[in-house]
Parts: C-alpha cells; structure tokens; sequence
C-alpha cells in the first residue's frame, strides 16, 4: 500500500488503516527537543489563531511551558494575499517555563506566501526555519499569482528559509468541501503530529473550543484534526518531542484579558462598565458570558465618558466598580479620573495598552500610557498606579486593585497591554480567599461627629460613608472642598486637601517592600523594567551573566508610588537603563542635545523622581520585545560585538 493511499485511506476513517498509520508512528521516533517556536499566518478570517490558541492550549494541558503572542493586521479584514494584512499566531513553548515570545521561529505554516513577507521584515524567521508553505497558489489560473508565488518562493530560499510546498487545501478537500473555514483545524492535526502531540487530548480541546456548536459541527473538527494528523506523517519528516515538566500543582490556561475578567470576579466586584476598545474589549465578551453567573453584569456605555461615569456613580453608592479600557479611551475618562480623585471615591480603572498615539497601532502592543496615567488629569491628581507582568498577575493585580481602592478612597489603574491581553500562557490555578472580597456595604447610622472626609492627618486616610447611612449625608462634589465636603475656596483649606490625598500615596508606599533584584545585589549594569518585558528582559539578562556580563535587573509592579528602596539598589550598580516598549530619543541622534533628548516614559519617571543618571533603550516597533535584542543591547553596552564573549568578572 502506498503513503498517499494510506493517507486517502486513514483520513476517511479506515480502522484497519488507521491501526496502521498510528502503528508506523510509533516506530518513528521524534526528536526530543527542549522548545520550538511555532507560527501560523494567513489571510485574516481562515482561523490562524483559533488553530494557535487550541495548540497552546493542548500544550500547556499537557505540562509543557507557554506563550502565545497573537499577529493582528492593523485592518479589521485587509485585502486578501497582502503583505501587510499577516493575521496569525505564534506559540512558544518547551519544556521548561516560557515567559515571552522568543526569537526567530523554527517552524511557519503559510496559508499562501504572501503574508510572510512582514514576518520576515520583523526578524520573525532566521536561517533555517522551515516554512510549511501552501502549494496551491502556484498553480493558479491567474499567471499573477503563479509568477508571484513563484517569486516568493524563491526569494524565502536564498534567505535561507527551508521551505515546504504543501497540498494542504487538497488535503482538506478529502473532508470538507469548505477547505477555507476547515483548513486551520486540518493545519492543527498536522501540529499535532509533528511536536508529537497527545491526539486525544486534541481533540478533547476542540470539543471544548467549539462546545456551542452544532455535534455536526463539531464532528467535522474532529476529522478534519485527525486527517491533518495522518496528512504530516504522510508528508513530512520532521517529528519533535517537547517533554513536558511534571505538574505538582493544578494549572488554569488563559490570556490577560481573561485572567483580569476571572479578577474581577475574585474580587467581589460587580459591575464593569467599558465601551468596546481594541484590545481590551475581549475582557467584556469574556464577562459577558459569565458574569451573571456571580451576580455581576457588563454595562457598554455609549461612549468611553458614559463609561467611567456609569462605574462611579455604582462605586459612589458602595459597589466598587472597573472600567476597562485602552489608551484612547484612558484619554477620554480623564477628566472623570480626576472627579474620582477629588470627591475620593474608589474606582479600578484597566488600560489595556497599544501603540499611539491617537489610534495609532490599535492591534499592536505599545507601553505608552505610563505618563498619562500618572499625569493626565488637570492639576495634582494622585492616584495608585499598578503594571502587571504577566498573565497571572493581570488576575491577582485585579483584586489588589479593588482592595487598594476602597483602602484608600483613590482611583486605581492598571496598566496591562496587548502582549498580555491575548497572549495565553499557563499558571497555578488560583485557590480563591474570602478576604479577597470586599465587606458588605454597611448601613449602620453613622458615627456622629465625624467627617465625609474625616482626614487622619497621619495617613491622609478617612472613613467612606455610603448613601443610606444615617447621619452620613453629605454632597461629593468635584470642586476643592473642607473635610467636611464644603466647597473650599479658603487657600489654607485647598491646600490641605491636596495635602491629605497626596499623604496617601505616601502611605502606601511605607507598607511596600522593595523591589527583587533579578542576579546579583551589585554589577556594571542595571536593566528595569515594567509590564509585560519581564520575561524577555529577565532571559536576556539570564543569557549575558552566562557570557560572564556583570549584569542584573528589577521589574517593577508599584509605579505611583515606586517601590521603596530603589536609591540603595540603583547605587550599587555602575550604570542603569531602563527597558520598554515605547519611543525613546538614541543618545547618539542627530541635533539631540543633553537637555533635549526625550526618554523613555520609565526613565523620565525615574530620573525626575530619584535624581540618577538613568538611560533608556526602547523599540516601538508594535510587536513585543525578544530577548535577543534585549541581549545584544547589554553586550553593546559592554563594548562586545556579536560573538564575542567576556571575560570573567
């Protein structure tokens, strides 16, 4: 019997053939590998990141460490075969934890060629990654598109790509007479296949994936998964084995965006009031769906302004409440923050950022939004603003958000971004905690004599009353007002105000602890980050000690107030720089004088608020950090070409 006819055979639901085909499977052996990054790219709307997410997913449910990063084209449905309308996934994983996207990908699916052209331009391929390449554009009716094909082919070889053209769409047509809305689940079972994935486990997943769907529906996934598993061994050597880690405890798989929504939850809050955003507004679709199941629902407001509006007035009445959003919308909600700051009333605010500014890059990630975080709102503002660093840490930063809020009578922000809003990744399953929740709204009459704002002069800190409280009436207003809401006008009384409300921030900080220090206690070079950089700036690092670089670094989660202690670490280093994903001045830029180079929004933050000399390196180019750029920069820092490695230190 021939491959091809075994093939034909298996993927038609032959049991003999199938016994055969899954026995010759075991006789090849795979490689055992410690990690691969993956890719899928095609034209938006063929399901490249479906396909990605449930590969992730498999792989993570069978202990393997991982981290996807989706390709959004900034156009909601780009031409078809363009360049600049890439849409796809890449996944990341291996046997140990994966913290960030990675470097040059091994392995690409192409749904036609032209899609990799992008890629390619932003350093996503390297020599010798093997693209799995669809063939059927090179026997098109249109000679355009054959001559196109044909080039592009031959422009990835002497790049260096290895190259695989592939029947892919005829494979599916065995199945389904649709290939195009079957093919990234054919595409799945050929992943399947080659990193030696566990095909139950597939396609377990994909029931889950698809459990609102018709059994018919779901039916033909399955086959088409197990014909795309029998089409890779039909057709392809390559066969891998990513050992998966043993799992001591229980794992949850989610993306940022669904970890702050399961936040939300954990923390007791009922309301979110957000109007759709790019990437945030997956959050909402997520809550939408069970929400109510807690007792909670999602308010889409008109607009960004009716949002946060409609969150205050729930957090004025006692309910604490989120809205979520992104840079354009944060700019939207300001003048409201600033209510929320001046009438101290508790409020979590998410922005979830992308490029800018304006709408700028609405499918790409960015760190823009520090700054105006920190200072957007007239006048002194102070509020609490948090970064997540990860997936987990978008749930727990959630929680301790809410609870932050309501401690301190402040808005809280935290800033998380579309690196972590859609990438997926697994992590220990949170065991939920009573105190997590806030306490009941209390109606008890209230305490005769003392203040709406009933100010402890020590701490800034003052006691919240709620509408329904006896004797605790009183008007919020967003004019300067006493202690006891009366509008003040008084300079002694402003100024006291504004004195309390910054005290609290002063008492926050008092109860933080100061930040790890990733390495040594002391060095040549300091690296700080914030946000989603974590992982890519702590392997980075991880890779220069190896080549004997005295270098550390310190990831920051507090950025109003700063972490304490970051004179003491910073002096113990001869040189430091900050690390993010905004626009920041080269030092050596043209017409760039010493007081006129603009830094990065970490940087600025530091060296205005600890006097240091504080560098900054920093790429906007809309896609996550890798680690090897991060890493060849620290070699640069050290006077090192590529290549050359250092002496001990």
């Amino acid at each position: 019997m021939t491959r091809d006819l075994r093939y034909l055979r298996a993927i038609t639901g032959d049991p003999s053939t199938r016994v055969t085909v899954q026995r010759e499977r075991a006789q090849k052996r795979p490689q055992v590998i410690d990690e691969h990054i993956v890719e899928i790219v095609s034209d938006s709307g063929e399901g490249a990141q479906k396909a990605g997410q449930i590969f992730g997913a498999i792989s993570a449910k069978m202990g393997n460490g991982v981290w996807t990063v989706e390709i959004i084209p900034a156009e909601i449905k780009p031409p078809a075969r363009s360049r600049a309308g890439a849409s796809g996934i890449r996944i990341r994983f291996g046997s140990n934890l994966i913290s960030n996207m990675g470097d040059a990908a091994n392995v690409v699916v192409a749904l036609n060629e032209q899609v990799l052209y992008g890629r390619i331009d932003s350093g996503a391929y390297k020599q010798g990654t093997a693209v799995l390449l669809e063939n059927k554009w090179g026997k098109d009716a249109s000679p355009e598109i054959v001559e196109q094909y044909q080039t592009a082919v031959a422009y990835f070889r002497s790049r260096g790509l290895v190259v695989h053209e592939l029947p892919i769409e005829e494979g599916c047509r065995s199945v389904t007479a649709s290939p195009r809305l079957g093919k990234n689940m054919f595409v799945l079972g050929i992943l399947c296949w080659i990193y030696n994935r566990n095909l139950d486990k597939a396609l377990a997943e994909v029931a889950c994936a698809f459990a609102r769907k018709s059994e018919e529906v779901r039916a033909l996934n399955r086959q088409l998964i197990e014909a795309g598993f029998a089409f890779a061994q039909a057709h392809l050597t390559m066969h891998y084995d990513v050992p998966a880690r043993p799992q001591r405890t229980p794992l949850v798989v989610m993306n940022g965006n669904q970890a702050l929504a399961l936040g939300v939850m954990a923390s007791g809050m009922e309301l979110v009031a957000m109007y759709p955003i790019t990437p945030a507004t997956s959050a909402s679709h997520y809550l939408s769906e069970i929400f109510h199941d807690v007792g909670g629902f999602v308010h889409q407001a008109e607009d960004e302004i009716a949002a946060i509006n409609f969150a205050i007035g729930s957090s004025f009445s006692g309910k604490t409440a989120c809205t979520i959003t992104s840079g354009p919308g944060l700019a939207l909600k300001m003048e409201s923050i600033g209510l929320a700051v001046m009438a101290e009333i508790p409020l979590v605010i998410v922005s979830v950022q992308r490029g800018g500014p304006a709408t700028g890059l609405p499918t790409k990630v960015e760190q823009g939004d520090l700054l105006a975080a920190l200072f957007g709102a007239p006048g002194d503002a102070p509020k609490v603003v948090l970064a997540a660093a990860t997936i987990e840490e978008c749930f727990h930063l959630l929680i301790a958000a809410r609870q932050l809020a309501e401690t301190f009578r402040i808005p809280v922000i935290l800033l998380t971004d579309a690196n972590l809003a859609t990438g997926v990744q697994p992590f220990p399953r949170p065991k939920l905690r009573p105190q997590w929740l806030g306490l009941p709204i209390d109606q008890a009459p209230w305490q005769r004599g003392v203040s709406a704002y009933d100010w402890d002069e020590k701490t800034g800190l003052s006691p919240r009353p709620v509408p329904g409280q006896r004797g605790g009436e009183y008007v919020a207003t967003g004019l300067a007002h006493t202690s006891g809401a009366k509008v003040a006008y008084e300079p002694d009384a402003n100024e006291w105000g504004l004195t309390m409300r910054s005290r609290k921030l002063a008492t926050l900080q008092q109860t933080l602890k100061p930040p790890a220090v990733h390495g040594q206690e002391k060095g040549d070079l300091l690296v700080v980050g914030w946000g989603s950089t974590l992982g890519a700036i702590e392997e980075a690092v991880d890779r220069a000690r190896a080549d004997g670089l005295a270098v550390s670094s310190v990831h920051l989660r507090f950025l109003s107030p700063l972490e304490p202690g970051l004179k003491q670490i910073f002096s113990r280093f001869r040189d430091i720089v900050t690390v993010e994903i905004n626009y920041s001045d080269a030092a050596n830029s043209p017409r760039n004088a010493e007081a006129s180079r603009r830094y990065g929004q970490l940087a600025w933050l530091l060296r205005a608020q600890l006097l240091f000399d504080i560098d900054c390196w920093s790429q906007a180019r809309g896609q996550p950090l890798q680690p090897g750029a991060i890493y060849q920069e620290i070699r640069r820092r050290f006077g090192l070409e590529r290549g050359e490695l250092a002496c001990s230190v």
